[in-house]
């Protein structure tokens, strides 16, 4: 097998790792933006973005373990890996995904006048937006610049 081929072989399967590291992360995500949507009635406007935000740096941290350890194979003492570069990189993917969602909840909604869809689903749909808008990034980031190889 070609170095291409192996090193093409391998960029998958750390892609289909990171996918669902970030399916984990997604129900992580969810599950505290839910929570506090459901506990503050807050669902629009500035205070969901900052929730959003909160739920997104929660997820972020245990990504970061996880993609370490087993999307990347990531060894401590070697080039990159950085929590800072990670944190660098998934804040630009939290700008990415809170706007997305926000841009669903605040702007597209109301646009759609789909008022049988309830204040909780729309969370939850802009909350997939924002993930599915950042998932991209992410992994061009993490791959290239934190978990970079030797």
């Amino acid at each position: 097998m070609t170095e291409i081929n192996l090193y093409r072989k391998k960029t998958i399967r750390q892609f289909i790792r990171f996918a669902l590291i970030g399916a984990l992360n997604t129900v992580v995500d969810m599950a505290i933006l839910n929570l506090e949507t459901i506990l503050t009635g807050l669902k629009t406007g500035t205070p969901f973005a900052v929730q959003k935000a909160l739920s997104f740096l929660v997820a972020v941290i245990f990504s970061y373990y996880l993609n370490k350890k087993w999307a990347f194979e990531h060894k401590d003492g070697t080039k990159g890996g950085k929590f800072s570069h990670f944190v660098a990189v998934s804040l630009i993917g939290m700008a990415v995904n809170v706007a997305s969602a926000s841009l669903v909840v605040n702007i597209v909604r109301p646009g759609l006048n789909l008022t049988w869809i309830g204040d909780q689903v729309w969370v939850n749909i802009g909350s997939l937006c924002g993930t599915a808008c950042g998932l991209l990034w992410n992994f061009l980031g993490y791959k290239f610049f934190v978990f970079k190889a030797e």
